[in-house]
């Protein structure tokens, strides 16, 4: 097991296989401003949702590997592949609090479904790993019915998220979701918030969608205030901010304008990744 000293004042380590992740790494910003970050973009290995499992468990744990020698005070899994890939063997290898992205949304999942039926959306890997599937059937009365997506990242990554053709993409996505019945919608990669819009006109008002940024968010909330980790604004009243790429910073920092806007700053090369 890695072993840290974690203080108040270290930052929260985030990483993902690219951008995606930054609508966790925003939300927690939004709902813990004093809070500092190093988030790291695993894009010159990512995306991980076609990868095999083992490929994105060696990824997964050399930048988790380095968010904790890093001083790090908790672990976010930002990506739903890696999540499935990686939690149990983050949680058994280090020392410190380690939230990710499925198990939240999964329990608001529960607690806002009516009628039992629930619909996940995905990456390839993530659908075909069965996670959401496993933890879903935990609970007898509730069905899960798992669609994957493959195309959703691309849209989002080319900037592409209104417009009849990403509509037309959406409503044969989820057309089996809504033959199910399912109520309650799941948007499984943390790419698809900024397609909730569209995903929202596709399926009909009448079916809740589930964040798993949002959700994640609140329980990095929760694990932080439960292990006594908040940080103090009158101790650290100047949160710092890193964002790192593996792959090519600019391009990271174009694509990562559509998730943080603006405010992201400057992009630095993560070396030795």
């Amino acid at each position: 097991m890695v072993a840290v000293t974690t203080p108040r004042t270290a930052p929260i380590g985030i990483f993902d296989s690219g951008v995606g992740g930054l609508t966790v790494a925003r939300t927690i910003i939004d709902q813990l401003p004093h809070e500092s970050l190093i988030y790291i973009g695993d894009t010159a290995h990512g995306p991980y949702g076609p990868l095999p499992i083992a490929q994105v468990r060696e990824h997964a744990t050399r930048i988790a590997d380095e968010l904790v020698e890093r001083g790090c005070k908790m672990l976010v899994i930002a990506c739903n592949t890696a999540s499935a890939a990686f939690l149990h063997d983050a949680r058994e290898r280090y020392d410190v609090p380690v939230v990710e992205v499925i198990q939240p949304a999964v329990r608001r999942a529960l607690a806002t479904t009516r009628n039992g039926h629930v619909g996940v959306i995905g990456t390839t890997g993530t659908i075909n790993s069965g996670v959401y599937q496993d933890l879903f059937a935990i609970t007898p009365d509730v069905q899960a019915h798992a669609q994957a997506c493959p195309s959703f990242v691309d849209f989002v990554e080319r900037g592409i998220t209104s417009g009849r053709q990403i509509l037309g993409v959406a409503e044969a996505y989820v057309e089996p979701l809504q033959a199910a019945g399912v109520d309650t919608l799941v948007l499984g990669c943390t790419h698809y918030p900024l397609l909730s819009g569209v995903i929202q006109l596709a399926i009909g008002d009448h079916v809740t969608l589930v964040s798993s940024a949002e959700e994640t968010a609140k329980d990095v909330l929760r694990v932080l205030t439960r292990e006594d980790l908040l940080a103090d604004p009158e101790t650290d009243p100047l949160p710092a901010r890193e964002f790192e790429s593996t792959g090519d910073p600019e391009k990271f920092a174009l694509l990562s304008e559509r998730f943080l806007g603006p405010r992201l700053g400057q992009v630095h090369q993560a070396t030795g990744l």
